[in-house]
């Protein structure tokens, strides 16, 4: 709720709102304080009312704060996980709730519906370490060596790869290739890792 001026405007916890989200207060009574639930609850209950009326989904990652993990979540888990959920769903409208990239994928799996992300500052510094320029400009230095880009970067990284591999697939992706060298970005701990699992060269990106 947004005044005429812009500024939020707190909700208020009443015997209604006690009663819609009563099922969440039991998810979450053990991990929020009881003088906390009154701020918590009216927020609760406004979002999983404007759900229901913009027949959206709150896809949200791991690492979100437990009222919103147990109160107003569809669906938790992973970044690819939760964007391929929300594109077997019906929803009209995905709200990710996560960083930046996690929405690009979102959107990228689900291009026909809305998506949208609460925070357009939400960033992943291993993400923003690399640009699709950055690529573009490892490709000119060595013509012809296919890229392998883990999937957690920005779409326009992606726009410039050959195939994208998950940490659990990366060993699996870059053997699939059938090649002697490829470039590996953008996390060089993950890279490492794989080159000590393959006879693959790996070239590296110098940003991490």
């Amino acid at each position: 709720v947004v005044t005429a001026i812009g500024e939020a405007k707190p909700l208020e916890y009443t015997p209604a709102v006690e009663r819609t989200t009563a099922a969440a207060y039991d998810r979450l009574k053990n991990v929020i304080p009881d003088v906390e639930w009154p701020v918590h609850a009216p927020y609760i209950a406004a979002i999983n009312e404007l759900k229901r009326e913009r027949n959206a989904i709150l896809l949200v990652h791991n690492y979100q704060t437990p009222e919103i993990f147990h109160g107003v979540a569809d669906y938790a888990g992973d970044s690819l996980g939760l964007a391929q959920q929300g594109a077997k769903t019906d929803a009209s409208v995905i709200v990710l709730c996560g960083v930046r990239f996690m929405g690009e994928t979102a959107k990228i799996l689900s291009y026909e519906k809305t998506v949208l992300i609460p925070d357009l500052d939400a960033g992943c510094s291993l993400a923003a370490s690399i640009t699709g320029e950055d690529v573009r400009q490892l490709k000119k230095r060595h013509p012809g060596v296919p890229v392998v880009t883990y999937v957690n970067t920005y779409a326009d990284v992606r726009a410039e790869t050959d195939i994208c591999c998950t940490s659990a697939n990366a060993v699996k992706v870059v053997e699939s290739l059938g090649v002697d060298r490829v470039i590996f970005l953008p996390d060089a701990y993950l890279g490492r890792y794989v080159a000590a699992q393959t006879d693959v060269d790996l070239i590296f990106w110098d940003g991490t």
